[in-house]
């Protein structure tokens, strides 16, 4: 395994990471009244396009597919429809999930679907940039040893962190605390969040200190 490629999957998280933490930085500065708390389904909305957008980007310029393979344009505009399909299916499919655990159906309808768009942004959009719209290269992935790549690799801790976090952030509103960040869905989106930087972080450490059993193969 090459120290390069790993280098470069630590570079790419870290400006993941950094992209998050601006979300919450900059827009005060352009955004009069602006808090991650305050104003939380307007950062919902901005993290939510900034780590997109910065996602496709470095698949771009990165392109860390196995066998990358020369397409047809028609090829590319039905690859990217499918792709937007896909994406729009996993916000619906995360909605349906998170009311199905409790949130509420008819209620804050719009704050429960942000919080899905957010899911799928950490989630849902690195498999589709990574693995493209193939469900069973996605099903392989999250099987037992099913990674190929170390990009594989750290989209499944990735992936994993933002649903655990986003799991252990319902925890603290049932409690009576009234504090202002137990009003639904900021606990959730931000362990979302937190757990989408950790995994990000993580990962590229865990494939260093394992880099001797990690042997990839094609399959």
């Amino acid at each position: 395994m090459k120290e390069a490629e790993i280098r470069r999957l630590l570079a790419a998280n870290l400006l993941c990471v950094f992209s998050v933490i601006l979300t919450a930085v900059l827009p005060p500065f352009f955004w009069k009244g602006f808090t991650v708390l305050g104003t939380h389904l307007v950062w919902l909305c901005i993290c939510s396009v900034c780590v997109s957008t910065l996602n496709v980007i470095l698949h771009l310029v990165l392109r860390p597919n196995l066998t990358p393979k020369r397409s047809s344009f028609a090829h590319k505009i039905s690859r990217f429809l499918k792709c937007c399909i896909y994406f729009f299916m996993s916000c619906i499919l995360f909605h349906a999930i998170i009311v199905l655990y409790g949130a509420p159906l008819i209620e804050s309808v719009t704050e429960t679907f942000l919080f899905a768009v957010l899911l799928s942004t950490f989630t849902t959009l690195q498999c589709l940039c990574i693995l493209g719209p193939n469900i069973q290269a996605w099903i392989r992935v999250f099987s037992k040893n099913g990674a190929m790549s170390i990009w594989e690799s750290s989209l499944q801790i990735t992936t994993m962190g933002s649903i655990l976090g986003a799991w252990f952030g319902a925890f603290p509103i049932p409690l009576d605390w009234d504090r202002p960040w137990q009003v639904w869905p900021i606990s959730c989106s931000l362990g979302a969040t937190f757990g989408y930087m950790a995994g990000l972080i993580i990962a590229p450490l865990w494939i260093h200190w394992n880099r001797k059993q990690l042997t990839y193969k094609s399959r």
